[in-house]
């Protein structure tokens, strides 16, 4: 196929990914910062979350000091932000009309009805009067165009870049999302902590899980008390849990091989060793050389092969 099709379609997924993972982080800090807590615990989270995207700079110097109503403008609303979901699910969509005649006409229709409803929502004030309900409405168009891209679109070449762009997108955040959390708490990770520690704690840990979906997951899998290591055990090495490191993993190898080339070969080599190095990891092995280190590494390899998919199948862009 056309490598300018292929590369819509992979960054389509892949903006469309973004946006609902940006919408995710935004629900779980805004719900957090609800909780009794200080002011600079607040600002901490807040901060936390524009590490987490590589933006505090671009939000400094627009908007100096972190209050949480200008980090919600700046992710949500700001189109000098790439990564807001504004500028996300227009690009998903300029993507999406780019390439109108290689996708079914219900996704099409479902990327283009978000995006129309999106600028509808922001313009009548919504955001500001109920973000949480925001935020659903934002994940929920994700799930629904994915959705809809697996029960519509023939399972082609098209098909294996979309999926490709979701899963590294996926593996991407994930890998942040923790870094960033664990980062936060890592100096009491494994001390002893007050009871009122413990109930912070169990607040922190739980609002992990849900900003991936994972809390009932958790309790189904491991029907305790939520620990930090068995929370990064899950999100990192579980591969029947959805959004974890190898689940994501998993997919982006198996759709790269569908598409794989000569060119391609070491580049379906080092996903694959990627794959096999988190299928036969074990949890204890990775905080005793240190989690920062491990996500910083993995996130390295995953940049690198977004790139080398880039240069081996897509056009050369300033994605």
């Amino acid at each position: 196929m056309l490598s300018r099709t292929a590369d819509h379609l992979f960054w389509m997924s892949r903006y469309t990914e973004r946006a609902e993972n940006t919408a995710r982080m935004l629900d779980v800090n805004y719900q957090t910062a609800l909780l009794p807590q200080s002011a600079e615990v607040a600002k901490l989270g807040w901060e936390g979350l524009l590490r987490i995207s590589e933006l505090m700079p671009a939000y400094q110097y627009q908007y100096g000091e972190v209050k949480s109503r200008d980090v919600l403008h700046f992710m949500v609303r700001d189109e000098t932000n790439p990564s807001s979901i504004v500028s996300c699910l227009k690009a998903a969509r300029e993507n999406a009309r780019a390439v109108r005649g290689a996708l079914t006409t219900e996704l099409w229709e479902t990327q283009n009805q978000t995006w129309l409803e999106l600028t509808r929502t922001l313009r009548g004030r919504d955001f500001e009067r109920d973000p949480t309900h925001f935020f659903e409405w934002v994940k929920f168009r994700s799930h629904l165009s994915r959705g809809v891209a697996i029960g519509t679109m023939l399972q082609d070449e098209a098909f294996h870049f979309y999926r490709m762009g979701t899963f590294l997108e996926r593996a991407d955040n994930t890998a942040r999302l923790l870094d960033v959390k664990f980062h936060a708490v890592e100096s009491d990770f494994f001390g002893a902590a007050s009871e009122l520690d413990q109930e912070y704690d169990f607040y922190h840990w739980s609002a992990i899980l849900r900003s991936v979906s994972a809390f009932e997951v958790y309790r189904k899998v491991y029907r305790d008390v939520i620990t930090p290591e068995r929370v990064a055990e899950l999100m990192i090495l579980r591969p029947d849990m959805p959004r974890s490191l190898l689940a994501s993993l998993n997919e982006v190898v198996n759709n790269l091989q569908q598409v794989g080339n000569d060119q391609s070969r070491e580049t379906e080599r080092r996903a694959g060793k990627l794959r096999a190095e988190l299928q036969y990891s074990r949890i204890d092995e990775i905080l005793a050389t240190g989690l920062h280190a491990f996500l910083t590494q993995f996130l390295d390899r995953v940049n690198e092969l977004g790139a080398r998919i880039t240069q081996d199948f897509l056009m050369p862009s300033a994605h």
